[in-house]
């Protein structure tokens, strides 16, 4: 059956059978949900590529270093609308859930970030739905990144489709940090002690990492002032 090959023992424990059953009814609307969203990654990666070949030519550097994209999976999915006590409709994804799609871009430097921020979001088809800046307004536990949420058209065979892509900008620093906390968050086994000391180490190397940023910024700026007197 389909919902015995989509459905974790996990979430069925957090959904009732009809719960289940509306699952399965829906599967067919939403692989087709799953494939616009697959298209909008694609198209916004594309944007961020032209952007980097761009700034390649005219100014003879790159400041994209990757491109990291990920679709959410058809389980973090219903947990999510269980979680927020959304319906269990492909409707309510796409009215509820911002962040089915992700493209994340790696930088070079803090001024990248919001460089092609602004280049993205002058684009006339790319619309601003929300703005998250945890580079000026980290979380609590040293976490910065730019997040942004913004509806892209896809256009298909007979139709065009406006669809939303959570799109997170940050530099090398920042997303060797994330990926670091991310480690540790997973980490069920650590003692409680020892998992709250290194997450006071993380909020400091938060800091450290900010700084690191602005310095190496200021460096490039030096040197790039150098080369144009």
């Amino acid at each position: 059956m389909i919902k015995e090959k989509i459905v974790s023992p996990v979430v069925k424990t957090l959904v009732n059978s009809n719960a289940l059953d509306k699952i399965e009814d829906n599967m067919m609307p939403l692989k087709r949900l799953m494939a616009y969203y697959r298209c909008a990654i694609m198209e916004v990666e594309t944007k961020f590529n032209v952007l980097n070949e761009e700034f390649s030519l005219e100014y003879d550097r790159n400041p994209i270093e990757t491109i990291k994209t990920r679709l959410k999976s058809t389980e973090s999915i219903i947990k999510k609308l269980v979680r927020r006590n959304f319906p269990l409709t492909v409707d309510s994804i796409e009215a509820n859930l911002n962040d089915i799609a992700g493209v994340r871009v790696v930088c070079s430097f803090l001024e990248d970030i919001y460089l092609l921020a602004d280049c993205l979001l002058q684009q006339d088809d790319v619309k601003l739905i929300q703005v998250k800046d945890y580079i000026k307004n980290p979380k609590p536990n040293g976490y910065r990144s730019l997040h942004l949420i913004i509806e892209i058209p896809i256009f298909l065979k007979d139709e065009k489709k406006d669809m939303r892509v959570e799109v997170q900008l940050r530099t090398i620093a920042m997303d060797f940090w994330a990926s670091l906390d991310h480690k540790l968050s997973y980490k069920k086994d650590i003692p409680e002690e020892e998992a709250k000391l290194l997450r006071q180490e993380l909020l400091e190397c938060a800091q450290i990492s900010a700084d690191l940023d602005v310095r190496m910024g200021e460096i490039k700026n030096r040197i790039v002032n150098k080369e144009n007197t």
